[in-house]
């Protein structure tokens, strides 16, 4: 059952929306797992108070994020919700649309779980690290909120390529694999081979591939102020320990962030080689508007119609007239000027206004999909869906009788007139004839033995964007991925490492040092490769022999084994 959690944010998010939340689980997280988030907080905090923006240790104190322990959702939702936003828990990466739909809702979107201990400095899967500790603190911030939320309302309309989704489930897929330990290192390089050849055969990139390429560099990887002393908001550069020193580097180039981060990809498994510096918050707005004015949700028309019956996907058309025709799109023909002059679905169809089905015009209805004209009479100043009663009788259209409709483009729509559509202000939407031909030329686009034809209005399209105007009347079961986050089978060994972790933790929190020589000689004979449970006891140790042993243990093992070496050395300048 679909929990609220009392945020009014919660409450307002659709059905469709909802298929994707599952539960946090929190009683699952092992003591490992809140040790992980501990050093990689304490890391963060201690370094991005100097490196981050003013923004993120500010947001961290509203957004009430602790070092100690993974953040509850319910203690999240009660703090996120007193700045008009909230928070759900999903299983890793969810399709794109989906993703930025939740942003428009002003719902922070969390992967429930949390990386594992190998990968403490860099995990390519979402996890609650990257999205409660990199994203929600600067979402305390208005004019970043607002951007955030925006670009949620924008890039939930962006068209998708026929590619796009097989890339995402690609992605997605090598993301479960690697974090699973027990994945054979054969499998996880055959999923990136597979990532590899989706990348090279991508096409012309799609709107959605080139939203997220502005998504990736702004929302994940952006750093802000001035391309000589930047600072870092990005969350996947906030939520990683390793990326969030190495961005700064002379090696990774500084751009200034405008429109042409639009082309520019990235490689979700590396570390990337250039960033963007954007001004202030203000300005990823301005960019984003720059982009939005060239997608087809604002400019329609042929480019618009032709995105989208290449994707193959559910879109709508809207007309000037305000009508949505929400399907699969198939053909358009132009005219000379490259106009579109006539559309066609071959899906089911709905029929919308304002993002409202018509009654009577679902899917249900329209089930062999829907063609129409589009453009001005022939000879005829005023605009159909304009023309009232009064003017189309001078043009000799009458309610239940003949009329004939010739139109500039050489459409010709010929048939008894039975039923006129207008929204509320009286626009006329869809005309409706019996015993009804539509001809072009000498091809015959509508026959009437094949029905009622539902003739749309409107001289121009005006709009063309991803999926139903009307989603949930059209279609409220959205496809939840099939493959899920694997649940990692821990060993015997493990559980009884994750044990000693506990007890630490009782140690600290309980001021017991009791218990602490007993569990430092059981991990070294049982666990010599572990490292912070080792840091964690030292921690907690004031003086003596003890904390000599275990401090001389972790720097001979920073020593030995390299890829323990700045991990261990942070931890220690922590403690220090």
């Amino acid at each position: 059952m679909f929990n609220d959690f009392g945020n009014i944010q919660l409450a307002g998010l659709p059905v469709y929306l909802r298929q994707f939340v599952v539960s946090q689980d929190y009683e699952g997280y092992t003591s490992v797992d809140h040790a992980v988030w501990r050093y990689v907080m304490r890391k963060n905090v201690d370094y991005l108070s100097k490196v981050a923006d003013d923004s993120y240790v500010e947001g961290l104190r509203k957004t009430g994020i602790t070092l100690d322990e993974i953040p509850n959702l319910q203690n999240m939702n009660d703090i996120l919700g007193e700045i008009g936003w909230g928070a759900v828990c999903v299983d890793g990466f969810i399709p794109p649309a989906a993703f930025m739909e939740f942003q428009a809702y002003k719902v922070l979107v969390i992967a429930a779980d949390i990386r594992q201990l190998e990968h403490i400095e860099y995990t390519p899967a979402p996890d609650i690290i990257h999205e409660a500790a990199g994203h929600a603190p600067i979402i305390a911030d208005p004019e970043y909120a607002e951007y955030l939320r925006l670009f949620g309302e924008i890039g939930s309309k962006a068209i998708s390529s026929a590619r796009d989704y097989d890339l995402y489930e690609a992605i997605r897929h090598l993301s479960i694999i690697k974090e699973d330990p027990n994945t054979p290192e054969e499998d996880i390089k055959e999923a990136e081979k597979r990532i590899d050849e989706i990348q090279r055969d991508m096409g012309t990139p799609s709107e959605m591939s080139l939203i997220r390429n502005l998504h990736w560099w702004t929302v994940e990887y952006g750093l802000i102020g001035s391309e000589e002393n930047p600072k870092i908001y990005g969350a996947g550069l906030l939520s990683s320990i390793g990326e969030s020193e190495n961005c700064l580097k002379p090696n990774v180039k500084k751009n200034p962030y405008n429109i042409d981060a639009v082309d520019v990809a990235f490689d979700i498994t590396e570390m990337q080689p250039q960033l963007f510096v954007t001004p202030n918050y203000r300005h990823l707005t301005k960019v984003l508007e720059e982009f939005a004015d060239s997608m087809a949700l604002r400019t329609g028309g042929l480019s618009g119609l032709n995105k989208v019956i290449e994707s193959k996907n559910t879109a709508t058309a809207k007309y000037s007239s305000g009508l949505q025709v929400s399907g699969t799109f198939s053909k358009v023909i132009t005219n000379d000027n490259d106009e579109p002059l006539y559309i066609a679905t071959s899906s089911p169809t709905a029929l919308a206004w304002q993002d409202k089905q018509l009654v009577g015009h679902g899917k249900s209805y329209h089930h062999h999909g829907f063609s129409s004209p589009v453009g001005k009479l022939k000879n005829i100043i005023t605009p159909l869906e304009n023309m009232r009663i009064d003017d189309l009788a001078r043009i000799g259209v009458f309610p239940g009788e003949k009329a004939k409709l010739e139109f500039e483009s050489g459409v010709l729509v010929e048939g008894v007139l039975s039923n006129i559509h207008r929204n509320r202000y009286g626009v006329n939407m869809i005309m409706t004839f019996n015993d009804c031909i539509v001809t072009h030329n000498a091809e015959v686009l509508f026959d009437p033995s094949w029905g009622v034809y539902d003739m749309a209005v409107g001289e121009k399209i005006v709009s063309v964007f991803s999926g139903p105007a009307d989603i949930v009347a059209f279609d409220d079961k959205i496809s939840v991925p099939k493959e899920t986050t694997h649940k990692i089978e821990y060993t015997k060994e493990r559980l009884r490492l994750h044990e000693l972790y506990q007890q630490v933790r009782d140690a600290r929190s309980k001021n017991d040092m009791s218990n602490i020589p007993t569990i430092w000689e059981e991990l070294k004979a049982q666990f010599p490769g572990d490292w912070l449970c080792a840091l964690e006891i030292l921690e907690i140790l004031q003086n003596g022999d003890m904390r000599k042993e275990v401090e001389v243990f972790l720097q001979n093992k920073s020593i030995a084994e390299k890829e323990y070496t700045k991990l261990i050395t942070d931890g220690l300048k922590l403690i220090a």
